[in-house]
This record gives C-alpha cells, structure tokens and sequence, in this order.
C-alpha cells in the first residue's frame, strides 16, 4: 500500500460525496434529527432519554454509514468505476483504505455533530466526559463503513445492498442489550450477542453513561469495536475483485 495512492483515492471520493448533497444530508442530517425525534418522545421522562439516548448516539452513526457506504461502493462498482480502478497499478488496500479514509472523514463530522447535540442541545446526563462519547460514536461510525465496504462485494444492486441492513443490522440491534439487559436472554441469544460488536458499542455508552473516569470494561469494549472496524475493513479488501476476466 502506497500513501499517495491510498490519499488520491480518498481525495476522488470525497470530490463525488463533494457533488451528492442529497447522501451527504443522509450521513450528517439524518442522526440529528432521529435523536431530536428520541428526546422528544420521551419529553416526560429525561431519565429514559440518558438511558436510551447515549446507546443510540451510536447506534445510529453505524446505521446511516452503513448504508450510504454499501450504496456509495456498489455505485461504483456498478458503474465500472471499481473495474477501471483495479486494471491500474493500485493495490486493493489503497482503494478500501483510501474509501475507508474518505468516509471516516464525514464519519468524524458526524459523529462530532450528534454528539454535541445530544450533550448541549438534548441535555442527556451523563456521568463521563463528553469526549468519550465522541470517541466511542465515532468508532461506531467507521464500523458501519467498514460493514458497508464489506457487503458490497456481495450485492448486484443498491437495492439488494440495502437487503442486508436487516441481516447485518437489525440482529445487532435487537441483541445489543438496548431493549434487554444481554445477561437476562436466552442463553443461545446472550452468546451470540456477545460476539456481536454493536453489543461493546453499546456497553462503551453506558460506561460513560455511569461512571466518572475511564475504566476497564471501557477499554476492552472500544478496543473490540475498533478491532472489529479493522477486521472488516481487511475482509473487504480480500472480497474487493474484478467481476471480468
């Protein structure tokens, strides 16, 4: 992998996202106003917000660069971009890194506007530093690009790319521990929430959501949810091929 490679595919990207308002409004709008949507749902009881609110500041990150980098990817696969791209001297870790690289860029700015909104616009409670929120948002961000790049290998359509929202999406949701503590489900279903990494995304939350000072089980959850990102990130650089001989 060449730096001034992997930089020039990330500079493209962000050149296309440049003229796509609509996907750019997609991946910075759309959190903002599910958690405005969230805060005013439970206008009555702040308490089931900070419980609830500081779990979906990432969740929701994940979701939308899930989707907008699996549609953006096939786009480009589709439209014989990738195919062009690959027939050059450019290796398959400049171009996932150089995606990666472009996404995560507009993944730091949203997670940075969601998580100011909720703190000092939403006024969720928490017990830890907002910063940390930030950190564990963004992580969860580039882990939905990763997820994105990875899945696009696998679909022949936009259509069939958001498919498989609700087979790598919905499972993690449901079983993160959001609507049931992870500990008071079926057996079968704890152990798959446990290699799940929406499931530490969530943990990560509710540690700052509870404690004053960075502890242990922190550590341990955002490094699973960054070592997941990576991960997928290398999985989808061995999935990235050309379909023509």
């Amino acid at each position: 992998m060449k730096i001034s490679r992997t930089l020039a595919t990330t500079r493209r990207v962000l050149r296309q996202l440049r003229h796509d308002p609509r996907t750019v409004a997609l991946m910075l709008v759309v959190p903002l106003v599910l958690l405005s949507l969230l805060y005013w749902v439970y206008d009555a009881s702040p308490r089931t917000f900070d419980n609830i609110g500081a779990s979906l500041l990432g969740i929701f990150p994940m979701i939308t660069m899930f989707l907008v980098t699996s549609i953006a990817t096939l786009r480009e696969r589709t439209s014989g971009t990738l195919e062009r791209l690959l027939s050059m001297p450019l290796g398959k870790a400049d171009l996932i890194v150089g995606y990666a690289l472009a996404f995560g860029l507009l993944a730091i700015v949203q997670a940075g506007l969601a998580t100011a909104l909720a703190i000092w616009g939403l006024d969720l409670d928490i017990t830890g530093s907002p910063w940390l929120l930030l950190v564990v948002a963004l992580l969860d961000a580039l882990l939905g690009t990763a997820l994105g790049l990875f899945v696009s290998a696998f679909a022949a359509s936009e259509f069939q790319a958001v498919q498989f929202m609700p087979a790598i999406i919905f499972p993690q949701l449901l079983l993160c521990g959001l609507l049931a503590p992870r500990d008071s489900m079926q057996p079968v279903l704890e152990a798959i929430s446990n290699v799940l990494p929406m499931s530490y995304a969530v943990d990560a939350m509710n540690e700052v959501l509870r404690h004053p000072d960075v502890t242990g089980d922190f550590f341990r959850d955002v490094g699973i949810v960054a070592g997941s990102a990576v991960l997928v990130l290398a999985l989808g650089a061995a999935t990235l091929r050309r379909r023509t001989a």
